[in-house]
């Protein structure tokens, strides 16, 4: 019988809990970017480095992007919107190296952080409306109109984990088909088109992130 191409390629197991290769690359890009961040900081100064002045783009970069989709003060939001965009980016071109196995091409990962933005969402609103008022909108204009609106809300977290995950595991499946067919050369160039897929991805995760919070904030429903 032929293993099922989605389940998980264990590498090993931690007492009773098996770590897959996902989980590792998960945690290699994890420590890569603790790393990064910490070397550009750990001295910053007014004469900037190389590697400080390109964080500080990449931060200021991030922090318009934020500002002018939530129409708000961005540097509340940025922290998490900021690392979960480098995730992102960082995990979905993991796929190019040779051993490696992207988070997001499994669907534990992006349901992690699509739950991580539904709860953030609502942590952000009742942290700016109160808990009172924030909940008071899910029975506006009809108190009839729960039920559709938290099946709202569960359904567009659904829909970011799926447009994540089947973006980023089709991707997968090509490749490794054309790979199959043609050899190691012929793949360049999708291996190409593999990589802006997935910083477009993760340009849309975070966006809808951020229009998610923004919407919270702001006391609305998307």
């Amino acid at each position: 019988m032929e293993a099922n191409p989605l389940a998980p390629d264990i590498l090993f197991t931690l007492g009773p809990a098996p770590v897959s290769r996902a989980v590792v690359t998960t945690w290699a890009i994890m420590a890569l970017l603790t790393a990064v961040a910490w070397a550009g900081g750990r001295r910053a100064s007014a004469h900037a480095g190389a590697l400080q002045t390109t964080l500080e783009i990449v931060v200021e970069t991030i922090e318009k992007q934020v500002g002018e989709i939530m129409r708000r003060d961005p540097w509340p939001y940025l922290p998490l919107l900021g690392s979960l965009f480098l995730f992102l980016v960082a995990a979905n071109l993991s796929a190019v190296i040779p051993g490696a196995k992207p988070p997001t091409g499994h669907i534990e990962t992006p349901a992690a952080l699509a739950v991580v933005v539904f709860l953030s969402a609502h942590y952000y609103g009742i942290r700016a409306l109160g808990g009172a008022a924030y909940l008071r909108r899910y029975v506006k204009p009809s108190p009839l109109l729960l039920p559709l609106n938290v099946l709202s809300e569960i359904t567009r977290t659904f829909s970011l984990m799926i447009r994540l995950f089947g973006n980023m595991m089709s991707h997968e499946f090509v490749l490794a088909i054309v790979v199959f067919l043609a050899g190691l050369l012929l793949p360049v160039p999708f291996m190409l088109l593999g990589m802006m897929i997935g910083i477009i991805q993760a340009y849309i995760f975070t966006v809808l992130a951020a229009v998610f919070i923004g919407a919270a904030v702001g006391g609305e429903l998307e």
